[in-house]
């Protein structure tokens, strides 16, 4: 039998080995997707790191939709980023020390953790010469692949003790701007033939204008601010989300930091998850050349419904960046970046574009609305303008998913402590039904 007609043979039985009833989940009382039937998640877990909020359960039963928080360690982040606007200040590396630790740094600790950060920044030689062999089409992969690798370089990979966790976590909060800008030069350079400028990062400068000089040297004040504010906005989203889950569930085994890390870069490259960014980039590229006119609603709504009815674009049905598990009526991640996006604008001169995003915004909301004729409200989440701003800051968007990853590094890394110092540590093992009969084995010359 030929290979070529074997995966074939294989492949059509999928199609019906792999079929199961959507009627089945609610018949057996699965949770699938662990959502319950109201769309709220299934509690799996306790945590005092993130919360997400964007319902609030009635006595008489059901939910009710409310403006959507986010909260680091019970600190509201909007309370969080619009300190950091008013006062000037780069605020990344203290929600870092706020994970990690639990507490606001005070100005000493904080210029302390500041320093910390900048001494571990740096690659060992070592690790540059293995990213540089590791030419690729996707920076995720070279990541979580420069991750792994790290665990051969740590003297002490496999302790799980807090101090060696703490360690570990403030090396990989360090070294992933430095990896992923290493990556992409090296990919700029394999793929495009382009000059191979490897920069070193500078002492007293922020992780957001750390990883700006490394990428592409230049940079505007503006620019590393709204990087800032973004790593802030994107650093922790509570431990339901998929990568964070994907790190407690690797974390609550007892493996080493560097393979639940790894295993976290694989769920957030998904384009359900991190990836949604690439894919709502793409989107608002398509309809910005194929709209005629970016102020005429009909035209917007015309493409929108063809969206949705699977007809253009993708054909997938989705409008990339609106809606969201549990945000309903706002994201307020969505709702600070879109300011940001703002006065980005006005300083590259994209106004008319951010206009159209915003009109594609509202419309959206409404031609979801009435194309699934739903009473649930959606609005858009911060994957709607993160790929606006990453393209105006002058990113590539070979690394939007990765720098995604630069920031939620810290929510992981947090989590992961916290799952291995459970008084009561139990692998985290959900139960799946098996609803096939029970099948008599055949000897191989009776089939």
């Amino acid at each position: 039998m030929k290979k070529e007609y074997l995966i074939y043979k294989l492949s059509e039985t999928v199609k019906t080995t792999c079929r199961i009833d959507n009627d089945l989940f609610p018949k057996y009382n699965v949770k699938r997707g662990l959502r319950n039937e109201d769309r709220s998640g299934v509690l799996v877990g306790l945590t005092q790191i993130g919360n997400v909020v964007g319902y609030r359960r009635l006595p008489e039963g059901g939910l009710e939709a409310i403006p959507g928080k986010l909260y680091y360690r019970g600190y509201d982040v909007e309370d969080i980023v619009r300190a950091l606007i008013k006062e000037k200040r780069f605020g990344f590396e203290e929600v870092a020390y706020l994970m990690l630790s639990g507490e606001l740094p005070d100005s000493d600790s904080l210029q302390s953790f500041r320093e910390l950060i900048n001494d571990n920044m740096p690659l060992e030689q070592k690790t540059k010469l293995y990213i540089i062999d590791l030419e690729g089409q996707n920076v995720m992969n070279i990541l979580a692949r420069s991750v792994l690798e790290m665990y051969n370089f740590d003297p002490n990979p496999d302790d799980i003790s807090p101090d060696n966790l703490m360690r570990q976590s403030i090396d990989l909060i360090s070294k992933f701007p430095a990896i992923i800008a290493y990556a992409y030069n090296i990919y700029r350079h394999s793929v495009y033939g382009r000059s191979l400028n490897i920069r070193h990062p500078k002492e007293n400068l922020s992780i957001a204008e750390n990883f700006l000089y490394m990428l592409k040297r230049s940079y505007t004040e503006l620019e590393a601010r709204t990087l800032d504010i973004l790593l802030v906005l994107q650093a922790e989203h509570g431990g339901g989300n998929n990568s964070t889950f994907t790190v407690r569930v690797t974390s609550s085994t007892g493996t080493d930091t560097y393979s639940a890390i790894a295993a976290g870069i694989g769920s957030l490259k998904g384009p359900l998850h991190g990836g949604a960014n690439i894919q709502a980039a793409n989107m608002f590229l398509y309809l910005k050349e194929n709209i005629a006119d970016w102020t005429d609603i009909d035209e917007i709504d015309t493409y929108l419904m063809q969206i949705l009815r699977k007809e253009i674009y993708d054909k997938s049905g989705l409008i990339y960046g609106i809606g969201h598990a549990v945000y309903t009526i706002s994201d307020p991640r969505a709702v600070l970046l879109k300011e940001l996006a703002r006065d980005l604008a006005k300083e590259k001169q994209c106004e008319k574009e951010f206009a159209f995003l915003e009109l594609l915004e509202e419309r959206a909301i409404v031609c979801f609305k009435k194309f699934k004729g739903v009473s649930k409200q959606v609005s858009s989440n911060v994957d709607f303008y993160s790929g606006f701003v990453y393209g105006m800051i002058g990113l590539p968007q070979i690394i939007y998913t990765p720098l995604f990853a630069m920031a939620r590094i810290v929510g992981w890394t947090a989590h992961r402590i916290e799952e291995l110092n459970f008084k009561s540590k139990r692998i985290i093992r959900p139960a799946y039904r098996n609803i096939l009969d029970e099948q008599e084995y055949m000897p191989i010359n009776e089939r």
